[in-house]
């Protein structure tokens, strides 16, 4: 785990896509707008009968996971069955038929593999142009059910073994491997160094170790290529909702890349010597990375009309390579990002996917031997209630206040 580096810590479409790739529906969280958890529960369990609800002794954290649905962790609540639930699911996609490019099920944490693009592609085949036409999310992480190794009251653990072909042919044979656990409040305390007055605080937090197995025959190296794992995390906008990323500090815009899908429009992002901002309501396209170099091992948001605060944690080793993931096979593949952030919003023909936004999180290059395993960790936590509690939370782990991150997109 990555306790001792968190607690220090804490002081143009279509060239590059992530998860929210080009899946080019329209749809809202649910029929009539938002839902509660029993709301969202209700539904995923028709859709998938052994549906797995892990939940603390008191019965107002729980979490919704899946692994039929590639090990998901669809939403999450602070209060029961009638409280936020905090996940975007997209309702449509499961009416079907399977999408070949991506089915865009939703989920607030769930495990991709990478590179998405550069000249190791799990996305595309051999020789292939790299175009949406020819962008194919690989089976495994994307409609194939996985294995239920073992489940309890707050814990489950879930697997799948499949082999994968990237661009340059080399086949990949390899394990996934998740287990998520449902934190009581004492371990969101210790896990985050919070020492703030929570009691008058609903919270919810969870803890993923995603991990991968070389089941192979051959070492995965620089010139065979080699996966990476990458966590992403969709939750619900709103239109006063913003992205706050800690950066290593630097007064200048090293480490970071923001035009991915475009040129962000100046009043959507805000970079300071610390942070970066990215406003979260759903309405404009755009998504944001930071390198290992420059990231923090954290991001957040905050929802000042719902009150809450989101926050989650995951490992950062800035000393070894992480994978391009630009869909083009020139640039350097073993330079990308460690921390995403997006924010959905219309595409050119004014189709949505969404609304959502994510944070997003991504391990180095797994260069593994036959039989060798790596694991990333990544915490999801949710804070929500009293305003001035909260802002305690946020200058403790986050070094700014709530007023700070509501001034920035929503001046008064």
């Amino acid at each position: 785990m990555n306790k001792s580096r968190l607690i220090l810590a804490f002081l143009s479409i279509l060239i590059f896509t992530n998860s929210c790739s080009e899946g080019k529906k329209s749809n809202q969280t649910s029929e009539d707008g938002p839902t509660n958890f029993l709301q969202d529960k209700t539904f995923l369990e028709k859709y998938d009968p052994q549906l797995i609800e892990l939940s603390t002794g008191d019965k107002q954290a729980r979490v919704l996971v899946s692994p039929k649905y590639q090990g998901k962790v669809f939403t999450s609540t602070a209060a029961g069955d009638q409280g936020e639930s905090f996940g975007w699911i997209n309702y449509e996609a499961f009416e079907g038929p399977l999408d070949q490019h991506m089915n865009a099920y939703g989920g607030e944490s769930r495990l991709w593999l990478g590179p998405e693009g550069n000249r190791f592609s799990l996305f595309f085949n051999p020789g292939e142009k790299m175009e949406f036409d020819h962008w194919h999310t690989p089976a495994a992480i994307d409609h194939e059910p996985w294995e239920k190794i073992e489940a309890g009251p707050k814990e489950v653990s879930m697997a799948k073994s499949t082999s994968i072909t990237n661009y340059q042919g080399t086949e990949f044979a390899l394990k996934i491997q998740r287990t998520i656990t449902l934190l009581e409040e004492e371990g969101i305390l210790d896990n985050t160094g919070l020492t703030a007055d929570v009691s008058s605080i609903k919270m919810v937090g969870y803890e993923t170790i995603n991990s991968i197995q070389n089941t192979g025959d051959f070492k995965w190296t620089q010139e065979t290529g080699a996966p990476c794992i990458w966590v992403l995390d969709m939750f619900k906008p709103s239109p006063e909702t913003t992205i706050v990323l800690p950066l290593q500090p630097n007064e200048t815009k090293a480490g970071l890349t923001t035009n991915y899908f475009g040129i962000i429009p100046k009043e959507r992002i805000a970079i300071t010597n610390n942070y970066l901002f990215l406003k979260a309501d759903g309405q404009s396209r755009g998504k944001v990375g930071v390198s290992p170099e420059r990231a923090l091992p954290m991001a957040a948001s905050y929802d000042p009309l719902q009150k809450v605060l989101t926050v989650t944690t995951f490992d950062i080793a800035s000393e070894l390579p992480y994978l391009n993931q630009e869909w083009n096979t020139t640039a350097d593949p073993f330079k990308g990002d460690a921390v995403n952030a997006y924010n959905d919003g219309p595409l050119a023909d004014g189709s949505q996917m969404g609304p959502f936004y994510e944070l997003e999180s991504v391990s180095p290059g797994a260069f593994l031997s036959p039989g060798e395993s790596m694991a990333h960790f990544h915490h999801v936590y949710h804070f929500t209630g009293n305003e001035s509690a909260l802002d305690e939370i946020a200058r403790q782990l986050l070094g700014i206040s709530i007023a700070e991150i509501n001034e920035v997109f929503n001046p008064k």
